[in-house]
């Protein structure tokens, strides 16, 4: 019987690292190549109020394969349910062996914040220590959980449009987050990413106009941006972009999902060019010039699901 991985044994900080690891190792390859992550297929229902994603991809090297079906609905918070519910199916490349079945919501919090976290290894100082969140959901959790192994956070600030949202999730952080940190949570956005070092955006906006203006950041902090429920939501002012460093995943899939990517082609703040590949900057790391920003933003591969679903089942099958 194949087996089933909870969401409970996805937890840890040693799962956490171990995903990063690999995750690493599998966007190196997909730039090189060596791995396949096409594009979702989107299905839109009940109105288009939900979503159903169906995701492959194949990482040849470690010779496994996996499929994630997601359905992602952005009025269930609101009905007190998640916003994600999925599943992965993790197999193996040379016999089609299914070898593992996976929770995919958590999957997906885990890889997403694991993705950051890479990012913000690679560019954000060494010593950064504020970091300001954008959200209060599941995403914006895994975030505070991953930034917080990559670098040495003191210092969280919260902001959520819905302020009872950002108290719980400044409860939640004492419990969950290894490192301790003064914990703010915080009147608007602007308060919270007031000089901070790392800023993180995980919403769930639809707007075309910005969370965050571009002269609200300081000079040199990194940003990982991951949220918005379509190509031309803004959780950051595209100007940002002109003279920041910018990381995606895959240019391909930026350029046709990430707003502000969009929006900066569009308005000429940026080419194609200036997009810079996870994949690449871990091969050949950035030597970003001091108080220059960086910003990644993320729109979430399929490759990530299953280099997070490889690391995950290693873990439990050595």
């Amino acid at each position: 019987m194949t087996p089933m991985i909870e969401a409970a044994r996805m937890r840890g900080e040693p799962t956490l690292r171990a995903v990063i690891d690999t995750l690493a190792d599998a966007f190196v390859d997909l730039s090189a190549g060596r791995a396949q992550s096409p594009p979702r297929t989107l299905v839109q229902h009940s109105g288009g109020l939900s979503e159903l994603l169906i995701s492959p991809a194949a990482w040849g090297p470690r010779r496994l394969a996996a499929v994630k079906i997601t359905t992602l609905t952005p009025d269930n918070p609101g009905r007190g349910l998640p916003l994600i519910h999925g599943i992965v199916v993790l197999t193996e490349l040379a016999t089609g062996r299914i070898v593992a079945l996976l929770d995919g919501a958590e999957l997906t919090a885990l890889r997403t914040g694991a993705a950051a976290a890479i990012a913000t290894r690679l560019c954000a100082r060494p010593e950064a220590a504020e970091l300001a969140i954008i959200g209060a959901g599941v995403q914006a959790r895994a975030l505070v959980r991953a930034i917080s192994v990559v670098r040495p956070i003191d210092s969280v600030r919260l902001w959520s449009r819905t302020r009872a949202r950002a108290e719980d999730f400044a409860e939640w952080i004492p419990a969950n987050v290894g490192r301790p940190a003064r914990i703010t949570v915080c009147d608007s956005a602007f308060e919270a990413v007031r000089d901070a070092e790392v800023i993180c955006t995980a919403t769930a906006t639809g707007d075309r106009a910005p969370l965050l203006a571009a002269d609200w950041i300081a000079p040199g902090a990194h940003l990982n941006v991951i949220g918005g429920i379509h190509e031309h939501a803004l959780e950051i002012d595209p100007a940002l972009l002109k003279s920041a460093l910018v990381t995606v995943e895959e240019r391909r899939a930026a350029q046709e999902e990430a707003g502000e990517i969009r929006a900066a082609l569009a308005q000429g703040l940026i080419e194609s060019r200036d997009l810079h590949e996870l994949g690449t900057l871990l091969r050949d790391p950035p030597a970003t010039a001091p108080g220059r920003t960086t910003v990644y933003r993320s729109v979430g591969l399929a490759i990530e699901d299953t280099a997070a679903a490889a690391a995950i089942y290693q873990e439990h099958h050595p």
